[in-house]
């Protein structure tokens, strides 16, 4: 069955949507994907990209020219509905919580609602609290009472199977592991997880692991807590080493020969779309019990702040200080500025007014917003500070005498 084709809408054509969207289209499927921006569906429809993804480009331009992917501003009938729109966060509360916002996902149900028929099969890819997947089922329910099938007890049944299968990709890498990663797939039925998997089989390597829809969810938001824990630990002991005048990217290098250690290496705080916001999700949901996942979110969200603590401290030594923010991305060699503690460092320069700021961001261009984004080498001449936010590969290339009159703060242990 999984060898069939299929016509598949795919809603969101960012960074998971449209590498998914092409991968199905180049195996054989009919690909509509659909993006509320009018701009990306015109990209895509010229063969172009919109994001820096490594050999995305070639993939798209192949799936637009076999016929098989197709972008669109709004949905139309299908066999497959996968859902990959995102999930971010807001402040709520009195503690000032951060608790998901689940309207993306909430208009995305909306807009395919109109086009589902009895059999349709629709996948949640969006990293998403638990009970998201039922959401929406309850969603579809009200919004399509003709889908809704009452059985011998009374009780009604969507004909329609919905499942969660989330993603699991590396920037810089999604093409490789969406092919090759396993899958966990949920279900809200067995049926539903079934049918989800012969879609992923027509694409997939990786092993399938099938389960309901409520631990597909808490899966993918344990193993991005797990990994937060861990980078809290790095964050925290380099501000206990700075403290101590030891060098943290030794100590841990030390550390680590422990056949039982692996200590993770710090950084400026934690970024991205996944690993800096799904353990929230967890702590919104069980508030009193997320006791160590919320201080290792309180331990990445503080780091930034420290960093510009120790500029501030150093941009005092200088009259008209030039500060050489190096790296604007949440991770290295990518152009995703999603919760870049990197970005959101080197704009609180900019606001506070402590120098003159140079940004270098080697993945994006100049004219993206007003940043003062510059040429490396025209960084290296120019700053008196410069700071090392992300651990690109062209700032570990540079000549180390370009460093010897600079003050130095290396928050990635590039220059170390």
């Amino acid at each position: 069955m999984h060898k069939q084709r299929q016509t598949v809408v795919v809603v969101g054509l960012g960074y998971i949507g449209l590498p998914t969207a092409s991968i199905l289209a180049t195996r054989g499927h009919t690909v509509l994907g659909v993006d509320v921006n009018p701009s990306t569906v015109e990209t895509i429809n010229s063969g172009r990209i919109h994001i820096v993804e490594p050999d995305l480009d070639v993939l798209v331009r192949s799936a637009v020219n076999s016929g098989n992917l197709k972008a669109a501003l709004a949905p139309q009938e299908g066999d497959s509905f996968i859902v990959a729109v995102p999930t971010p966060f807001f402040q709520s509360g009195p503690d000032q919580d951060k608790v998901p916002d689940l309207s993306y996902i909430d208009a995305a149900t909306r807009s395919i609602a109109p086009f589902l028929r009895e059999g349709n099969l629709v996948i949640l890819e969006s990293t998403s609290p638990v009970g998201t997947t039922e959401r929406i089922a309850d969603m579809v329910a009200q919004l399509r009472p003709d889908l809704v099938q009452v059985g011998g007890s009374g009780r009604g049944q969507l004909s329609v199977h919905l499942a969660h299968c989330p993603e699991r990709v590396l920037p810089g890498h999604i093409l490789r592991e969406l092919v090759d990663n396993d899958r966990i797939i949920g279900g809200i039925t067995k049926c539903a997880a079934e049918r989800a998997r012969d879609l992923y089989k027509s694409f997939c390597n990786g092993g399938m692991h099938l389960t309901d829809a409520r631990t597909a969810e808490m899966a993918k938001l344990v193993e991005n807590s797990s990994r937060d824990v861990n980078i809290a630990f790095a964050n925290e002991l380099s501000v206990i080493c700075d403290k101590l005048s030891i060098n943290v990217w030794e100590l841990i290098e030390l550390a680590n020969r422990h056949p039982r250690v692996n200590i993770l290496q710090p950084g400026p705080g934690v970024g991205g779309h996944c690993i800096a916001v799904d353990p929230w999700f967890i702590v919104a949901a069980a508030p009193e019990e997320a006791r160590l996942i919320r201080t290792a979110r309180e331990v990445n969200d503080a780091k930034p702040h420290w960093v510009l603590e120790r500029v501030r401290a150093k941009a005092e030594r200088f009259k008209e200080p030039v500060i050489g923010c190096l790296g604007l991305s949440f991770k290295a060699n990518i152009d995703d500025l999603r919760e870049s503690p990197a970005l959101e460092i080197t704009l609180e320069l900019i606001r506070s007014g402590v120098g003159r700021v140079m940004a270098c961001e080697p993945n994006i261009v100049p004219a993206k917003g007003d940043l003062p984004l510059y040429p490396l080498e025209e960084v290296l001449r120019e700053a008196d500070i410069l700071l090392v936010l992300v651990d690109h590969e062209e700032f570990r290339e540079v000549d180390r005498e370009l460093l010897k009159e600079k003050v130095v703060i290396d928050t990635r242990g590039v220059w170390r």
